[in-house]
């Protein structure tokens, strides 16, 4: 049995130790948003925050959840409107949109630790984040929109 915390709601799942986060997230949870890209971590569809760092599920084993707080894209705001949320609306970053909620996980985790981010900082921060259909121009012009509103700007 591994307890945790999942977009503010206490969870308890009785899975293999190492099933990895992902597949409790989307299996057991029935939160879809979280998205299978690689499986081995190298594409970041499956990002999510643990206790507000970013994490890649697909290969965080359940066990290490123990204890801890989740958030997935549906937990970040349910209403849409975390600034990283906006910001990817109003510049209309997805294109086929399967990686975008992995991008936004990553990119509201790396704007909480340094909301004054510079373009260099947005590309080494984000540059794990992997998107077939090359929306890299637009995901930095909406995460330096994001730091922007986070700043009051």
């Amino acid at each position: 049995m591994t307890s945790f915390t999942l977009n503010g709601k206490a969870m308890t799942v009785d899975v293999d130790a190492d099933t990895p986060l992902l597949w409790v997230i989307r299996e057991q949870a029935g939160l879809t948003g979280t998205k299978f890209g690689c499986g081995v971590g190298m594409c970041g569809a499956c990002t999510v925050h643990i206790d507000g760092k970013a994490a890649r599920s697909c290969l965080t084993p359940i066990n290490a959840a123990e204890g801890k707080t989740i958030v997935t894209i549906e937990g970040l705001d349910p209403k849409g409107e975390h600034p990283v949320q906006k910001a990817w609306q109003e510049i209309q970053v997805p294109q086929c949109g399967y990686c975008q909620s992995g991008q936004i996980m990553q990119a509201a985790a790396v704007l909480k630790d340094n909301p004054n981010i510079t373009d260099a900082d947005i590309d080494a921060q984000m540059t794990a984040n992997l998107c077939r259909c090359m929306t890299y121009t637009r995901i930095r012009a909406a995460v330096r929109q994001a730091a922007n509103a986070m700043k009051g700007g």
